[in-house]
């Protein structure tokens, strides 16, 4: 009995070859996220204008993940995982090559413009998730991408660290960062040549039946609540992640102790990624989803209370761990809920909504932490913790009403 489970949940034979891959993919250059998402606002803010705009970059990194999800969905449907890969480590590395040129000429405009083709390739790393469950049973899917993200824990070391080690380390603070990252990009090809996965436009070509349309997609309830949760999850993530650098340099403390902060939360976001597809399996995805929408409100409470160091680091902590759960729970109820002819329709329409999400919680980042009270760095960081309440009310709604529909209508 104990063995022919085994063999169910176990993925099938050479498939742990391409989750090594996507593990170390997480790993290593999904470290030039955290980088980014540290230095980021700052360099900003050296460059911007007016100081309401210095969290834009980064509201253009995410638009650029945003319009490159459906087609860089479909460009793998058809030409497979490692190609679409390839690609978009090609896209990371010259955009952190402009935004470096960009600080050393003192051009705002440029900065954005290396920002915009740097969503690209967090359009594909958000793909990594879903690469892991193609070949998996049912059973392994959950499991598949909490090892996946449990990748991102080296990556939580790794950005932080090289922050340290290349933010001053020229004249012009933070360009060696973006170079950095220009070489954490050319370890993508030789990653990506190890993975092996069938192209499944290839693979479904001739079947019987084509899969639903984007229309049936949209309506199934749990791939409506999934992504709701998962577009809830990241955004509020990334509306607080991205102004904490800000909130914590302007309550007094220094570009260290940032990144200390942010390395925190990056490891909340994937330490509890080893134990979260085990939870998910014994307790059912919808239930970790709620959990997780929980511990985010408990965040927003703990900001709320004060800014002090302490504060900061525990409601980073408790963010990453709402995120952990919420996002990787949204991704497993959507990856149960589609065959692989259906993939390319709605993973990256998922991709479209969630990140689009997120565009909109990074752009209000700057103008809520910036723009509130007169610039005032306690009343932003309290705007922003305040503005989690609605979305995460809604999600909250959704997975309720999901939950008390009977299971045969799910």
């Amino acid at each position: 009995m104990n063995a022919s489970t085994d063999l169910i949940d176990a993925p099938a034979p050479g498939k742990w070859r391409n989750v090594i891959v996507l593990v170390l993919a997480q790993a290593l250059l999904g470290a030039q996220m955290s980088m980014i998402f540290t230095v980021g606002g700052l360099a900003g803010q050296s460059l911007a204008p007016n100081p309401c705009w210095s969290t834009l970059p980064l509201s253009l990194i995410v638009l650029g993940s945003v319009l490159s999800a459906q087609p860089m969905s479909e460009f793998m449907s058809a030409y497979g995982r490692r190609s679409g890969f390839i690609l978009s480590t090609l896209a990371g590395g010259i955009g952190a090559a402009i935004a470096a040129y960009a600080l050393y000429v003192g051009s705002f405009s440029l900065f954005m413009a290396g920002s915009f083709l740097t969503g690209i390739y967090m359009s594909a790393q958000g793909f990594y998730r879903f690469a892991a469950t193609d070949g998996a049973s049912p059973e392994f899917q959950p499991k598949a991408i909490s090892y996946v993200m449990a990748g991102g824990l080296a990556a939580a070391i790794i950005g932080p660290q090289m922050v340290k080690a290349t933010a001053q380390a020229m004249a012009v603070p933070f360009m060696a960062t973006y170079i950095a990252i220009v070489g954490i990009n050319l370890l993508g090809p030789l990653l990506f040549a190890f993975l092996r996965i069938p192209a499944p436009g290839r693979r479904a070509k001739g079947a019987a039946h084509p899969g639903r349309t984007r229309r049936e997609l949209l309506r199934d309830p749990v791939i409506a609540v999934a992504m709701i949760c998962g577009m809830v999850s990241y955004a509020l993530m990334n509306l607080v992640m991205t102004s904490t650098p800000l909130a914590v340099v302007g309550c007094g403390f220094d570009a260290g102790d940032a990144a200390d902060i942010v390395s925190a939360h990056v490891l909340a976001m994937y330490v509890p990624s080893f134990f979260t597809g085990a939870l998910i399996a014994r307790f059912g995805r919808e239930v970790i989803v709620g959990v997780g929408l929980l511990i985010l409100a408990a965040s927003g409470a703990v900001a709320m209370t004060g800014v002090e160091l302490d504060n900061f680091f525990i409601a980073l902590v408790l963010l990453g761990v709402g995120w952990n759960f919420g996002f990787i729970g949204s991704t497993a109820m959507l990856a149960s809920a589609h065959s692989p002819e259906e993939r390319g329709h709605i993973q990256g329409i998922n991709d479209f909504v969630v990140f689009g999400g997120v565009f909109v919680a990074s752009l209000s980042s700057g103008s809520l932490m910036n723009c509130a009270e007169a610039g005032d760095p306690q009343a932003g960081w309290q705007a922003v913790n305040l503005a989690m309440l609605p979305f995460l009310t809604l999600a909250g709604g959704a997975l309720i009403w999901l939950m008390m529909r009977p299971k045969e209508t799910r």
